[in-house]
């Protein structure tokens, strides 16, 4: 085997998010009952599963929105189990949402300052080390890659759901995350610019050199972008393995599909 070869093997099974022993209880009910996973650096994976089954409650608890009930959380070999959400964003973690996060009243190129200036430290830093040429050809570039730089100075509030899809994305992107976490991107966006969106996901894991976890329905979109699936029902991870694995996974077919 070419040393190549082996270098980029090795690099490829370098973990970058391990979850153990994931457990999440709201007033009684669990969540998430017992969740083991390794996250791959450089790999895109899906997370499947029905309403319900724990998706989103577990990005919730690997960003900090949620305090874990018992399990660790590690994030290159480092412990950051309890961490809060902002603490976790700043080490290079970013996530969206089902529902947008964006500041409807403010226009699209300072809702993406705005999150650049997060990441870049706290509000006293932020006061008196701004560099603000910089940053924002940073965030106009940004707004470049995301085809909606025409749109930098409209209020949010003014933005079709599709690119107020791309904005949250754009949001999250800016700090330059080494994992980012995508709860359902497609959700509510029409055919022509959900398919821009994926185009911008794989355009994260080539070129970027970003890890990626997504959730979403569209069980098709998910089994042709997807090199990993891990699928949930009911809190407990139901399967895992390769798209081509899961299409034939018999308990898979029941949870996922009904059938």
């Amino acid at each position: 085997m070419a040393l190549n070869e082996r270098k980029e093997r090795k690099f490829m099974r370098k973990k970058i998010l391990k979850i153990s022993n994931l457990h999440k209880t709201f007033y009684g009910f669990r969540a998430l009952n017992g969740i083991n996973m390794n996250v791959n650096e450089g790999e895109l994976l899906g997370i499947m599963g029905p309403n319900g089954s724990g998706k989103s409650t577990l990005l919730n608890c690997i960003t900090g929105i949620f305090p874990n009930t018992d399990g660790k959380v590690f994030f290159r070999d480092k412990d950051i189990t309890g961490w809060n959400s902002s603490s976790i964003f700043k080490i290079g973690i970013a996530r969206t949402f089902q529902m947008v996060q964006i500041f409807p009243d403010m226009c699209v190129l300072d809702n993406i300052l705005g999150a650049l200036q997060e990441s870049n430290g706290n509000m006293l830093q932020r006061l008196f080390q701004v560099n603000e040429s910089k940053e924002k050809e940073k965030a106009m570039g940004m707004l470049d890659f995301l085809k909606i730089s025409h749109l930098k100075n409209e209020n949010a509030k003014n933005l079709s759901y599709g690119q107020q899809k791309l904005l949250d994305l754009g949001m999250a992107l800016i700090a330059d995350p080494s994992l980012i976490l995508l709860d359902e991107p497609l959700a509510g966006v029409n055919l022509t610019l959900g398919k821009e969106i994926i185009e911008f996901i794989l355009k994260l894991v080539k070129k970027k050199s970003c890890t990626v976890i997504i959730i979403e329905h569209n069980a098709k979109i998910m089994l042709d972008i997807c090199s990993r699936i891990i699928i949930l029902n009911e809190g407990k991870k139901l399967a895992e393995g390769k798209p081509e694995e899961i299409k034939s996974n018999k308990e898979v077919i029941k949870a996922y599909f009904g059938a």
